[in-house]
């Protein structure tokens, strides 16, 4: 049996790109203002707005817990999540390489609608584009997003001594699943990657009150996000070793490649950055939100060594953790 294929006249804009948009996506979407099939789209909305892009060239394609159409939703809605804002819109757009398998494509379709109601946003508007083959590695795909801004003014620039670190749940799961993914170790593994929507985590954390700032930490890991909070400011960050919620599996396959967890990507936790009297309340009502059960506080805001990330191991030592510097984990998101 013939596989169906994406040839370069899905991408020339005649009959064979309306197909496309009509056959696979449109029905897939089933939004008034992408039906429309304008160059964008005419959003309804008031008061101050939080506007995200990010693209996507994660390999492989498809991996345990999620694949590249999952991830960039979570990645553009996560983003603005992480603004204060509910997100409600997104464009989609995709750069498929010649001879990608339609099927191939179908099954990342399906997998963006679903995360997509799931995270409550609308797919409005988007662009397919398809490059010849061997110059396009399958398929690439770039998200916009806006939101509504709910909770303005989270920013570093926030950040108390005293404060505490808190993260919704383990570390380094989805950079440790590709790279094992990627170098065809994952038989008989448990791992899996955390990728999902951040939106009502966020929410839970923001409802308490107190929270400085939100990030999500992908590429980089926890340790390169907690540096992008300290860099040319005079507090640090302390982190407690034996806090840390690392899975068992995780720091097995980072053992295993030579890399650690604190600077493999998440792409479904949050950090966040708490007032003291707030970090009980923030960090049980992450508890009390799915996705959010192994919610824990890492770390502190001290003056110890101002502009630096500090990790107290358990043998009584403090470790500097710099920003990552080279692609220690490239391609995977």
């Amino acid at each position: 049996m013939t596989q169906d294929i994406i040839t370069l006249d899905y991408g020339s804009g005649g009959r064979k790109t309306s197909q496309l948009i009509e056959e696979l996506l449109l029905p897939a979407f089933r939004s008034e203002a992408l039906n429309a099939l304008g160059d964008g789209a005419v959003l309804h909305l008031g008061g101050d707005l939080v506007f995200s892009t990010d693209s996507f060239v994660v390999s492989p394609l498809f991996f345990p817990g999620g694949d590249i159409g999952k991830l960039s939703v979570c990645g553009t809605v996560n983003d603005l999540a992480m603004c204060g804002g509910i997100p409600r819109y997104l464009s989609l757009s995709f750069i498929i390489e010649e001879g990608f398998p339609v099927e191939d494509l179908r099954r990342i379709v399906t997998s963006i609608a679903e995360t997509a109601q799931k995270a409550g946003v609308e797919i409005v508007t988007g662009d397919t584009k398809v490059v010849e083959r061997g110059r396009g590695d399958g398929i690439y795909i770039n998200t916009s997003g806006i939101g509504t801004l709910a909770c303005p003014g989270l920013s570093p620039d926030n950040i108390r001594e005293g404060d505490a670190v808190v993260i919704s749940g383990s570390i380094g799961d989805h950079g440790a699943t590709v790279m094992m993914a990627r170098n065809g170790l994952l038989e008989g593994s448990p791992l899996t990657s955390d990728c999902q929507p951040l939106h009502k985590l966020a929410q839970a954390a923001l409802d308490c009150g107190g929270v400085r700032v939100l990030r999500d930490p992908t590429r980089g890991g926890v340790a390169t996000t907690l540096n992008e909070f300290t860099e040319a400011r005079d507090f640090s960050v302390e982190l407690e070793s034996d806090d840390l919620p690392i899975h068992a599996p995780v720091q097995a396959a980072c053992d295993l490649l030579g890399l650690d967890p604190l600077y493999c990507a998440n792409e479904g936790k949050l950090l966040a950055v708490v007032a003291p009297d707030k970090t009980e309340a923030v960090r049980n009502a992450l508890r009390n939100t799915p996705g959010g059960a192994e919610a824990a506080v890492i770390g502190r805001i001290t003056r110890r060594a101002p502009g630096k990330v500090i990790l107290n191991t358990f043998l009584g030592g403090g470790r500097v953790l710099s920003k990552l510097t080279g692609a220690q984990l490239p391609r995977i998101c």
